[in-house]
């Protein structure tokens, strides 16, 4: 399975006045790397809802803090997909220091339900749409 890489600096905004970054910000830099991700495949979110009627919701999210990110670190976060259901996705991502080594600052695992993008209602992942992912997941590296 691959893993994509997405890296990130930590900046003043991110942080509370101690210089840690404040807990809500790691879901940003998760939803970040897996719309990077899917960029990368050639499913922008916008071209998704447009070409395909689909969109994404996060319906289930797990995560876990292990260490503190600061002011101005170089991180990455990695993401891999090892769960795809008939109209849903498990994303597992680690938020690492670049380069990859060392233990995780924070771990999550999201759940992401396929909606049709007019009516928001479930929808059964479209092939074009499953292959890509299982396509990206058998790549090296994206």
């Amino acid at each position: 399975m691959s893993v994509s890489v997405f890296p990130l600096r930590i900046y003043y905004e991110d942080t509370d006045v101690s210089g840690v970054v404040y807990h809500a910000n790691y879901l940003r830099y998760f939803e970040r790397a897996r719309t990077e991700w899917l960029r990368a495949l050639g499913l922008g979110q916008d071209q998704l809802m447009r070409e395909l009627g689909v969109a994404f919701t996060v319906a289930g999210l797990e995560i876990d803090y292990r260490l503190p990110a600061r002011l101005d670190d170089l991180l990455e976060v990695h993401t891999e997909v090892p769960v795809i259901k008939r109209a849903s996705m498990v994303f597992e991502q680690r938020l690492l220091r670049s380069g990859g080594g060392g233990p995780s600052l924070a771990q999550a695992r999201v759940r992401v339900a396929c909606v049709d993008s007019d009516r928001f209602r479930p929808m059964a992942l479209p092939e074009a749409l499953r292959s890509a992912v299982q396509g990206g997941m058998q790549a090296k590296n994206i």
